[in-house]
């Protein structure tokens, strides 16, 4: 801590990022990054984009990505919105359309991302408590409020809402701006990407990270009404006009157009999140039905910090949260076949070691 620091630095309760280990032959299903790896045409196009022109700037306004997005999801480019991670894109709609004298309202269990954004921007918030199912019940957004964020599937839990219930929020908040951030919706959820045509008030937020195994690039996206999006441009150009290199953005209209690659491997980790669940309930564990790329599992006889901490000793790395409600889960990625056999079998055998003591 140093003197030199601003007021608003010292009382900062950072974002912990999962941890990324250095370890031999780890098993990492902490940060639920796609096991699969992304599409051979988009690593084809990252290279491509690796020649003389790097000594020029970007397009800051990624207009053929843009457009390609908007081609993929049949809205116009002006509805576009792209930047640095969907973590950079949803940083922008804080300020841009999130900050307002009525509180910002989301989930008490979510992406713990949000309240240290309303930290660092000075936005007031209220946390509307899951039910005891660990869901998001809409009924309880029935109140006043400035603005209004969603996971959907919600992280940790995993659990999604239906289009239907984003529209039901929709209706009863006509006057807020609502944003449904969709970082793990292509793994079995409903888009909200259709209610923008009908909804002025719906930012839609979505990633590369997860089912296109673009992590490492960088490259997050809204959808929007043209007015939004507007706004979220007026932050970006006030702080980075070049958020997207030229190897992320050729990357990520590579991607795009590899829809057979993304199919396929969408289904396999949805085939891999099956067959994870199945495995976690025959070994005693109640696990929350999930629609993203990780399950968020219990086992009602062990605490969660402890097998976590005796998974680490054979050399499989989970995440796991320290807060009440959820201590005692864990989250786990969906890995690929022989890192889900590794994880049952370490599972298995912490659980028989512990009834044994």
């Amino acid at each position: 801590m140093s003197r030199f620091w601003s007021s608003l630095t010292h009382d900062l309760k950072p974002y912990v990022p999962g941890e990324q280990p250095r370890m031999a032959d780890l098993v990492k299903l902490n940060t639920n990054e796609n096991p699969l790896g992304p599409s051979p045409r988009a690593l084809e196009a990252i290279r491509d984009a690796a020649a003389d022109t790097l000594r020029l700037y970007p397009d800051p306004q990624a207009t053929a990505l843009r457009a390609a997005l908007a081609a993929y999801h049949g809205v116009r480019p002006e509805q576009v919105f792209v930047g640095n991670g969907s973590d950079e894109v949803l940083a922008h709609a804080f300020v841009a359309l999130l900050k307002h004298d009525a509180p910002l309202l989301f989930p008490d269990i979510t992406y713990s991302f949000y309240p240290v954004y309303c930290g660092l921007f000075g936005i007031a918030y209220e946390a509307v408590p899951l039910d005891q199912a660990m869901q998001i019940r809409i009924a309880d957004y029935r109140r006043p409020a400035g603005a209004i964020i969603v996971p959907n599937p919600n992280a940790p839990t995993g659990i999604a809402l239906s289009r239907a219930e984003i529209t039901t929020l929709l209706e009863q908040h006509p006057d807020v701006p609502v944003v449904v951030d969709e970082a793990y919706v292509d793994f079995g959820a409903e888009t909200a990407i259709p209610l923008v045509a009908s909804h002025r008030n719906l930012l839609v937020v979505q990633t590369m990270s997860k089912s296109r195994a673009l992590a490492g690039l960088r490259v997050g996206y809204a959808i929007g009404d043209a007015d939004l999006i507007d706004g979220l441009t007026r932050v970006k150009d006030s702080f980075n006009s070049y958020p997207l290199g030229r190897p992320a953005q050729a990357g990520a209209i590579a991607s795009l157009e590899d829809d057979a690659y993304f199919q396929q491997s969408r289904g396999r980790v949805i085939e891999g999140r099956e067959r994870l669940t199945r495995g976690l309930k025959a070994a005693g564990f109640e696990v929350l039905p999930s629609l993203a790329n990780f399950v968020f599992a219990r086992h009602p006889a062990h605490q969660g910090a402890a097998l976590a901490a005796a998974l680490r000793e054979r050399a499989v790395i989970v995440r796991h949260f320290s807060a009440a409600r959820i201590s005692d889960y864990l989250r786990i990625t969906v890995g690929t076949d022989e890192q889900i056999d590794r994880l049952l079998s370490a599972l298995s055998g912490i659980v028989r070691q512990q009834q044994k003591s």
